[in-house]
């Protein structure tokens, strides 16, 4: 039966979280866990905002507490492998993608944060083909083509590269200065191609 305290602090910390206020919605989130420790929303959440305060290593600690009691939460564990990746834990991270997958085959979600694991761990053709069952759902996907790109030029499989960032381009010009910015296109800043790309 749920209780009109634990909802009522509930929805006040979600509103705080909403607004971007994550240290007060966290307070809130305190106060319901000493109340029921294992509330899996408020564990989740509050894993959530201490992640987005780039609180890494206490927002692994609200999943990991939640995850002993709801050993199969898929939010609860997408935000532990998205915590995982940004404190370079990818072995771990993957470990989780790949559990979840199994099950869930296309869940792009997962895939999107395996790829860029993989990119991260230098397994680029691996990356690759996580990028490509993504873009089998949404061709159009411009992080995802990106992300392709950039495994393609590491690689050093040029011509498709380009030809990959040009369809993101088309989709957002963001990525134009993106790629000017990122270290992984250094070796094309001789490229005729390239340059077209990103001065037009």
């Amino acid at each position: 039966m749920s209780d009109p305290k634990i909802n009522s602090l509930l929805d006040e910390a979600n509103r705080l979280f909403l607004k971007h206020k994550f240290t007060e919605a966290i307070r809130y989130y305190d106060q319901i866990l000493f109340e029921n420790p294992s509330h899996l929303s408020s564990l989740n959440n509050k894993g959530y905002a201490l992640s987005k305060l780039k609180d890494f290593e206490n927002a692994l600690k609200c999943y990991d507490a939640a995850l002993e009691v709801f050993p199969n939460d898929l939010s609860v564990m997408i935000n532990k492998i998205s915590s995982l990746r940004k404190t370079k834990k990818f072995q771990e991270s993957l470990e989780i993608c790949n559990q979840i997958l199994e099950k869930n085959p296309k869940y792009n979600i997962v895939l999107y944060h395996k790829e860029r694991i993989l990119f991260s761990m230098e397994k680029y053709d691996e990356s690759v083909k996580c990028c490509n069952k993504i873009l089998e759902d949404y061709p159009k996907n411009e992080d995802v083509l990106f992300d392709k790109s950039c495994s393609l030029v590491m690689n050093s499989n040029i011509e498709e590269s380009l030809q990959i960032l040009e369809l993101a381009i088309n989709q957002n010009s963001k990525f134009r200065t993106k790629a000017t910015q990122l270290k992984c296109f250094e070796k094309l800043i001789d490229n005729a191609k390239f340059q077209e790309l990103i001065s037009n």
